[in-house]
């Protein structure tokens, strides 16, 4: 067994990967650039070694300098995690050159599995279903238009060396084969430095799922089940769970030896998944084969009780592994969700910026891997990720219980993230059917995120809530001393609840042991032990405990709970009389330009000073966290300004184009 391992990797799958090497006797090194310096896997490894500047460019994909890393620090061997060089067989050669092991497959299995042209021919001859389309190289638009025609809409273009949702664009007409041909090529370019793309047929009401497999140097390969991937936003995974509810034991059966197969074909060793379309008929077609450790491993692991990064590093060690496909067994449910740090209200658009507070939920059945802590920096340079939040229960239910429950208990400030989407998604009556496909999160949510709906009976409890608390801070204020002689501190017991534009009229009945309201002819009951300054509380409002992230805001509570965020403002009568003569502020009109939705890179822009412009025409291209973003015109107008051109690096809301 190896004494000391590397790991070529950042943020959470770094610290994912220490906490098993160090759980094995394993002391790790990890490698870190500029804007890492401070990060939590260079606090947790034993050892760190500087690799460059910021950009992962410039730092960690730059292959020689993990080997010179290595052989720095005695590492004997290099795990990789996902993304950067997980997949890059010149890396795994120059490590092999060097006496290093990888702590992944052979070279042969990255190149035929990493390229996902060949991949595709290989997975044919292996007799895996395959999706109908054109696996050869492409060189320009007009013979991608031609190939889509051939297949017939919709198609999807995708990068042969892509990942991670990058590079691949869907088309239903000839316009956006050619247009989502350039966009694909240049983001395949940018992103893998190879600009290969290649088209097959879109499969309608598709899902998504993919096949653990593990295979050792000894010829044993298994197939640990499935994960569902179907709940997607730009081909990203946003919500994973194992396993899939639509699969019967003979479709996962069949699936499993077709991937089991294809790892065969190509010797495969160490972790890998097969990830395959499933049509509505439970018909499935070979996507692609990722050969390497997946974001959404941690759903497989709790559902199967193995250590995936364990079995890899015991793999590449040169150990057989300790079980055969017999003995492997899927108990309960495992989801996963996504913590990004981008804003679902404005597009998803990335937001950077430091943790100013940071704390994990805690409970039966939930699991957070992170790579941050409170007061780190999420950075410009790198993947949006914050944490993956992780439930387990008996069924399928209980897990998405303990994940909407552990949503609501995440407590992040100083960025936006997008906990309240995944809390929508969670209650959302059509997921926890398990009515799913690719196009969930388009289809549900066509026109944008805009909040989740709280019904009747949470809106009272959090009408309630405000009540506790401001009935708190009313009663700390009169403990307060050096009060004027003779004033005594009146609590009201009769109040107006406003919860954003709802009013709702209340009288407290009883303060202790519990808080009795009477709200609208209402009697509701809280039971809570919440004091002042907390940022969480957990209270039972009428026999149901609900999770509520609290704080106190200018006349009012701001109360975060089940994808919503509302302000609740505490009036008495005559209080509320006076607020509702209150003139409302006046957003200023900013019709007149194009601001820049994030902080990024201004890649190119399409107009010129006097141009007419028409809605939906590409006005300039922002590329943010080695994303692009095209930004059109939301209507007719005419371009009086450039602000910000090509190459000019932008904040959010900066001006780019101003409009006549």
């Amino acid at each position: 067994m190896f004494e000391k391992i590397l790991i070529a990797n950042r943020g959470e799958i770094a610290c994912r990967v220490i906490r098993t090497a160090r759980r094995m006797g394993i002391k790790t090194v990890a490698v870190y650039s500029d804007a890492d310096a401070d990060a939590l896997h260079v606090r947790m490894a034993d050892e760190a070694v500087h690799i460059g500047p910021s950009p992962s460019n410039q730092s960690y994909l730059i292959a020689d300098r993990i080997v010179e890393a290595c052989k720095a620090t005695g590492a004997q061997a290099v795990h990789p995690g996902y993304g950067f060089l997980s997949e890059n067989q010149s890396f795994a050669k120059a490590l092999d050159a060097a006496g290093i092991a990888f702590i992944g497959p052979n070279v042969e299995a990255i190149y035929a599995m990493g390229d996902k042209i060949e991949s595709k021919k290989l997975a044919k001859k292996a007799g895996v279903s395959t999706v109908p389309g054109y696996v050869g190289e492409i060189k320009d638009a007009d013979e991608a238009v031609k190939i889509a025609d051939e297949i017939g809409y919709p198609v999807m273009i995708k990068a042969s060396a892509g990942g991670g949702g990058k590079g691949m664009r869907l088309a239903h007409d000839a316009k956006e084969a050619r247009e989502g041909f350039r966009s694909a090529t240049s983001e395949a370019k940018s992103s893998f430095g190879d600009d290969r793309v290649f088209i097959e047929k879109f499969i309608e009401q598709p899902r998504h799922i993919e096949i653990q497999i593990i295979a050792d140097a000894h010829g044993n390969i298994c197939y640990l089940g499935e994960r569902e991937c179907s709940i997607q936003r730009r081909h990203q995974k946003v919500i994973e769970e194992a396993p899939s509810p639509f699969l019967d034991e003979a479709t996962r059966k069949a699936m499993g030896e077709q991937a089991v197969a294809l790892a065969r074909a190509v010797n495969y060793r160490s972790a890998g998944t097969v990830e395959f379309i499933v049509g509505p008929d439970r018909s499935f077609y070979f996507l692609e084969m990722n050969p390497r450790l997946q974001v959404e491993h941690p759903v497989t692991e709790l559902i199967t009780g193995y250590d995936l990064v364990e079995l890899m590093i015991r793999v590449a060690a040169g150990e057989h592994l300790p079980f055969s496909q017999a003995d492997v067994t899927l108990t309960g449910w495992a989801m996963e969700a996504r913590v990004y740090a981008e804003d679902p209200y404005r597009g998803f658009l990335p937001s950077i910026g430091r943790l100013a507070r940071y704390v994990e939920p805690k409970g039966p059945g939930v699991r957070v891997d992170s790579g941050v802590y409170e007061g780190a920096e999420i950075s410009m340079f790198y993947d949006p990720m914050v944490a993956k939040l992780v439930t387990y229960g008996e069924t399928r239910a209980q897990a998405a219980e303990r994940m909407s429950d552990a949503l609501d208990a995440y407590y992040i400030r100083g960025i936006t993230h997008n906990i309240p989407f995944l809390t929508a998604l969670m209650k959302h009556p059509r997921f926890l059917e398990g009515r799913l496909s690719t196009g969930f999160i388009a289809e549900e949510y066509p026109d944008g995120f805009h909040g989740a709906p709280l019904d009747a009976e949470a809106r009272r409890a959090l009408a309630a809530i405000a009540v506790m608390a401001d009935l708190a801070d009313r009663a700390r204020q009169g403990r307060i001393t050096g009060q004027m002689r003779g004033y005594v501190h009146h609590v009201p017991d009769e109040l107006v609840v406003m919860l954003d534009d709802e009013q709702v009229e209340v009288k407290v009945v009883q303060h202790a042991p519990a808080l009795v309201l009477d709200m609208g002819g209402k009697p509701v009951t809280l039971d809570c032990s919440w004091k002042l300054g907390d940022r969480l509380l957990s209270a039972t409002v009428d026999d149901r405990t609900r999770v509520v992230q609290i704080e106190r805001v200018a006349a009012g509570w701001k109360l975060t709970h089940g994808g919503s965020v509302l302000v609740a403002r505490v009036y008495t009568r005559q209080g509320a009389a006076y607020a509702a003569m209150m003139p409302v502020k006046q957003a200023p009109d900013m019709s007149r330009f194009l601001l820049s939705p994030m902080p990024g890179l201004v890649l190119s822009v399409a107009v010129e000073v006097g141009q007419e412009v028409q809605a939906g025409e590409e006005l300039a291209v922002i590329e943010a966290m080695k994303m692009e973003n095209v930004l059109r015109a939301e209507r007719n107008c005419t371009v009086k300004e450039i602000k910000a051109g090509a190459g000019s690096s932008v904040a959010a809301d900066q001006v780019i184009i101003e409009f006549e």
